[in-house]
């Protein structure tokens, strides 16, 4: 038998050589594992748990933002939300992750005020990448706010009035509880893959052996020109290695654990392997193709939307086409990341929408202060230097913006850098300013940096097993107030984000009388948000319809030529940044005396009507 522990779940998982998977009931009844099964190339093992002090609440049930919180406590906030606010949330699963957990969903809007679809919406997900779990944070607390603040700030108030927002804070639960319960650092999903081509899938694991939670480094003596480290000289600690090439060292560096396959490496076929966010459609590549001359891309998948994860996302935005913004974060930049992913956007983008971006781009880092801001082929790869765009194919920003014609930012949260200040007066922030953060702020004393502890290694023989943290300072923010920080930065932008989507709304009725006893009922409507109620690149795809003005009579009034159509075309209204078009008019010639109602329909603008009373 082959055993191995999903955390989470609190049940081990046996593959057995008559092809089935069992999972044992969970006695906090969460939804056990999809029967899947066995495969003969996968390794054998058994991953532990570990319990991580940043899991931990504050206080149990009060919701803070210097946790992380597991995928049972993501679940408990939003059922309590949705028990709180009856008026304004509606939590539901939005389909099943690859091991059969629920990825859960929540919908904030006034439902007073009209139904989620009828008003401009924005979608808000997190945690897509495994171990980028510092954005399920903010997710929740981009949710928290809007619900806490109802009723209470008037801005935030009209914002739930008039727009709906869909807050997924745990993209991939299965990755990411991984993750959060085991030394794992994976990137994506559970599924297993052969990363180091020898047949045989997730068999070279991360190892702990020093049992102090995490899989680090180890480094080990060899002899002068053996190696390709040194002990860096700026550090008298001698704690940092500094690499300098092959056979000019005297130290190799290496990855805690075992070479579990005997091939000279450590650690290079862990648990998973695919990107799931290579996997959208736009411009998917496969990982290998047959030529030599083509694209490929790592991690893309099978196919496009091989993924149920991203599946789920893709089918639900396309099933809500009335949604105009989107932000779906990583980490560990930091920057507001956004498209093309495969071409510069002055070469693929419509100038118009371009100017929306930039205006963002530029906002977002007035308030978060990220160093970085612009799109992911060429902004991001340049952003230290250089003067050539790198493709990503099959990423989100490409296909929200080309194919969903949205506003769509991935933007990466948590970078340390933006932490670390010249401590030691050197002139310079590096790390041998982190390993004073380390040894003399003590809310991050001992956390950043385990010292090297000399390690009996069974394969190497006498190494020594330290250095950085790889889940909670690598990756994402410590636990406490530098987490706290991080989310409060984003959640800004996001905010931001909210705050700038379109909205139809009515500034003025009139009923004209007419010298042959008709009336003329016109209804004047202004797109009153900062975006246009649809891109350029919204109209190109069809993504969204032209909008819709209509007319409906009450007793007593008919139209005054029957060959009058009651719905006229209303086209698209444009944003702040345009003028033209943003505001409109429509009339219709009545004849008798009662009320005429007036709709006007946007796919992203929303539903607006009014009831007018012709005398």
């Amino acid at each position: 038998m082959v055993k191995r522990w999903f955390p989470g779940l609190l049940a081990t998982i046996v593959l057995s050589q008559a092809g089935i998977v069992s999972a044992a009931a969970s006695p906090v009844g969460q939804v056990p594992f999809l029967k899947r099964p066995f495969i003969p190339a996968q390794a054998s093992f058994e991953v532990k748990q570990y319990a991580y002090p940043e899991t931990k609440p504050i206080q149990a049930g009060k919701f803070d933002i210097q946790h992380y919180p597991l995928y049972d406590e993501v679940l408990y906030w939003l059922e309590t939300w949705a028990k709180q606010y009856p008026d304004l949330v509606e939590l539901q699963s939005a389909g099943k992750s690859l091991e059969g957990r629920d990825i859960w969903q929540i919908t904030i809007t006034n439902k007073k005020t009209g139904t989620a679809t009828s008003k401009p919406a924005m979608w808000v997900g997190a945690n897509r990448h495994s171990g980028e779990v510092t954005t399920r944070v903010a997710a929740l607390h981009f949710a928290h706010e809007l619900l806490s603040k109802y009723g209470k700030d008037p801005e935030i108030t009209r914002l739930l009035d008039t727009r709906t927002f869909y807050v997924r804070p745990v993209e991939n639960p299965d990755g990411s509880e991984l993750y959060l319960n085991t030394i794992q650092t994976n990137r994506s999903t559970n599924r297993p893959v052969d990363n180091d081509g020898d047949g045989i899938m997730d068999e070279d694991i991360l190892e702990d052996l020093d049992g102090d939670g995490y899989s680090r480094q180890m480094r080990q003596y060899v002899g002068m020109g053996k190696g390709d480290y040194i002990k860096d000289p700026s550090d008298s600690s001698g704690r940092l290695m500094k690499q300098v090439g092959e056979g000019k060292g005297d130290y190799r560096v290496l990855s805690e654990g075992i070479d579990n396959d005997g091939d000279g490496k450590y650690n290079e076929d862990g648990i998973g392997g695919l990107d799931i966010h290579r996997n959208y459609p736009e411009n998917w590549r496969p990982m290998t193709e047959q030529t030599g001359m083509g694209w490929t891309q790592g991690g893309a998948g099978e196919y496009p939307l091989s993924e149920p994860e991203m599946r789920s996302v893709v089918l639900f935005l396309l099933e809500n086409p009335h949604i105009s913004v989107v932000e779906t974060m990583d980490t560990t930049v930091p920057m507001h990341l956004r498209p093309p992913s495969t071409s510069k956007s002055e070469e693929s983008m419509f100038p118009e929408d371009l100017k929306y971006y930039e205006h963002l781009d530029k906002k977002g880092q007035e308030l978060t202060g990220y160093p970085w801001a612009g799109d992911v082929y060429y902004s991001y790869h340049t952003r230290r230097g250089g003067s050539e765009g790198t493709p990503l194919f099959g990423h989100s920003p490409d296909w929200g913006y080309f194919q969903y014609g949205a506003i769509w930012y991935g933007d990466e949260l948590w970078g340390k850098q933006e932490y670390v200040k010249d401590y030691n007066k050197d002139g310079k922030t590096d790390e041998l300013d982190q390993l004073w953060m380390n040894d003399h702020i003590p809310e991050l004393k001992g956390k950043l940096f385990q010292n090297w502890i000399a390690y009996d290694h069974p394969q190497l023989g006498k190494v020594e097993i330290g250095g950085w943290n790889p889940k909670f300072w690598n990756q994402n923010a410590p636990a406490g107030s530098y987490l706290k920080q991080a989310v409060e930065k984003q959640s800004k932008f996001n905010l931001e984000l909210a705050k700038s989507l379109p909205l139809l709304v009515v500034t003025k009725t009139e009923v004209k009388k007419n010298q042959d006893g008709t009336s003329t009922v016109s209804v004047t409507v202004t797109n009153e948000g900062f975006l246009p109620d649809a891109l350029k690149q919204a109209w190109l795809v069809k993504i969204v319809r032209k909008g819709s003005a209509s007319i409906e009579l009450g007793d007593g009034l008919a139209l005054a030529d029957e060959n009058t159509d009651k719905i006229q075309d209303a086209g698209f209204f444009g944003g702040a940044l345009e003028e033209e078009e943003r505001t409109k008019t429509f009339s219709w010639t009545v004849k008798g005396k009662g009320n005429a109602e007036v709709t006007i329909r946007s796919t992203r603008g929303g539903t607006v009507n009014v009831v007018i009373p012709v005398k």
